[in-house]
């Protein structure tokens, strides 16, 4: 099993059933020293997936003051790659250590 921590459209129900045909089961979780903004989405399917024009995207602060609040999930290895092809080109996957202690997949800005 792998965790992903979800701040954003992967905490949908409709999103989770089209990505990974389940809806997911999460725990409440904290990232630290970084903070959340917008992307303008473009890709046609992720828009009518997600129903949301913009979605928000994680930046690096390395200020401990800085949280985002999210949901971590248990997904499998195969789950994990489905989340990767919903998740648009401006996002990169990276393995952060949560507030928790938990080790966890983030999807943040590519740049």
């Amino acid at each position: 099993m792998e965790y992903l921590f979800s701040y954003g459209t992967l905490q949908q129900k409709n999103v989770q059933l089209e990505s990974f045909g389940r809806t997911l089961e999460g725990s409440k979780d904290v990232l630290q020293k970084y903070i959340v903004k917008e992307l303008e989405i473009t890709d046609e399917h992720v828009l009518r997936l997600s129903n949301k024009k913009f979605h928000p995207i994680l930046f690096f602060t390395n200020n401990e003051e800085d949280e985002v609040k999210g949901t971590l999930f248990k997904v499998t290895s195969a789950e994990l790659l489905k989340a990767d092809d919903y998740e648009v080109d401006d996002y990169e996957r990276r393995k952060v250590m949560l507030k928790s202690g938990t080790k966890s997949w983030i999807y943040l800005d590519k740049n």
